[in-house]
């Protein structure tokens, strides 16, 4: 596609935006990423993406060597854009409410250039934001919600190969536009209205989350009564009412942020409102409470923390991310050195000078962390966790003690190398 009319700008540079200006320029578009930070920028036209994500920095060097793709500070060339695309990976604050303002900033910068073509939003934002965009431009512009559904780590695969793509627009024109934006990619078109595609991103999350901390009641029950929260949740995803995908098992309750901004968004929106949102208040308080009754198990099994070592294998958001960002692990390691504990750990996209950063002795490996440690805590679920030689891990502890958080391993293959093995709901007594 050529002509700066047909050409797609792609506003915010992170792991959304750089996902959605990598993949638009494979499938052919003309496409200018567009970032006000120098630094990442510059990496970009480097060929690396700011933050890991599998195969991103290969479809990004691909798009830049054929010329599809390119980057830059300045928001100009969206002026004559077919498409503007923000994509700010929202800011959240620690009470996990989002902060919209560079988005409405970049906004106003937009109309004062007197853009035409077609704003598309797909950050994610609160309900109404749309709203806010459209007295802005005062119907200068056609607006349209994508909402993003990616995953880190799958992100590529989530944006070419997607369940469904949600188009939310107030003008059957603006749709029909967008819809034909994203034709290349051969997935279920939903359409509706501006503020139904932006609730429809607060309901999909909160499911998610309200699904987790069904898990994690169930798995905790399963604790007290000697049931296992595993075979439970495969007879659960059996049923064709929950399905094989469902997010059942029980493990650590969900971190990032991600899920707990849509969570406080909708209770925002009803509290505003004069209306409680129940089931939403608790799923937030199992949620806490899951993450925090963790250390309380680690403390029954090894007695009081203060004065031990406890090796963390894995400390970013998710297995296949660099991200630390609101990781529950880094929450963990906080409540473990308040307790005296001295914590090693190791996680494969987490460099070695971030250790005194983060508070803890990284490792150049997974065996290093576990040398004269008391218990080893598995916080994500990374393949390279699940081929460990327990029985070189169990020369090395102090206490052959496994406590997999996220129910990776194989039981029997921990205890079959003469160490103790404990999980999350698994009816194991702590």
């Amino acid at each position: 596609m050529d002509g700066c009319e047909n050409t797609v700008c792609v506003v915010g540079l992170w792991h959304l935006g750089c996902t959605y200006a990598a993949c638009l320029s494979d499938i052919g578009y003309k496409v200018v990423g567009i970032d006000q930070n120098p630094s990442v920028i510059q990496k970009l036209n480097e060929g690396r993406a700011p933050l890991f994500e599998p195969g991103l920095d290969d479809l990004i060097s691909k798009g830049l060597k054929s010329g599809n793709l390119s980057f830059q500070t300045e928001i100009t060339a969206a002026k004559n854009a077919g498409f503007v695309i923000l994509a700010y990976d929202t800011p959240i604050d620690e009470q996990d409410r989002a902060d919209i303002s560079t988005l409405l900033q970049t906004a106003t910068q937009l109309r004062d250039l007197h853009m035409h073509g077609i704003l598309v939003v797909s950050s994610q934002v609160p309900a109404g934001t749309c709203e806010e965009l459209s007295k802005i431009f005062q119907g200068r512009v056609g607006i349209a919600c994508v909402p993003e559904n990616l995953r880190l780590g799958e992100a590529i695969n989530r944006f070419m190969r997607p369940d469904m793509i949600v188009i939310g627009a107030n003008d059957q024109t603006v749709i029909g536009q967008v819809k034909k934006l994203f034709s290349p990619i051969k997935s279920k078109i939903v359409e509706m209205d501006l503020l139904s595609a932006e609730m429809t991103k607060h309901a999909l999350n909160s499911f998610l989350a309200t699904s987790i901390s069904f898990a994690n009641e169930i798995g905790n029950i399963c604790d007290l009564i000697g049931a296992d929260g595993l075979k439970v949740a495969t007879a659960l995803k059996s049923d064709s009412r929950i399905g094989d995908k469902a997010l059942v098992r029980p493990g650590l309750g969900f971190a990032g942020g991600t899920l707990a901004r849509d969570l406080r968004t909708l209770q925002k929106l009803s509290k505003d409102r004069g209306h409680k949102t129940l089931l939403i208040d608790s799923v937030l308080i199992v949620n806490d409470e899951q993450n925090r009754s963790i250390v309380n198990k680690l403390k029954r099994l090894t007695g009081p923390l203060n004065g031990k070592t406890i090796s963390v294998l894995g400390l970013t958001y998710k297995s296949g991310t660099s991200t630390l960002r609101r990781s529950a692990t880094i929450e963990m390691v906080k409540h473990l050195k308040a307790e005296g504990a001295t914590v090693n750990a190791y996680d494969p996209h987490v460099s070695i000078k971030e250790g005194p950063l983060l508070g803890v002795n990284l490792t150049m490996n997974p065996y290093a962390s576990c040398v004269n440690s008391d218990a080893l805590l598995i916080m994500i679920d990374s393949p390279e966790f699940t081929n460990l030689d327990f029985g070189k891990v169990k020369e090395s502890m102090r206490t052959p003690l496994v406590f997999d958080i996220q129910n990776l391993i194989d039981a029997e293959k921990v205890t079959a190398s003469g160490m103790k093995y404990f999980g999350i709901g698994r009816g194991i007594t702590y």
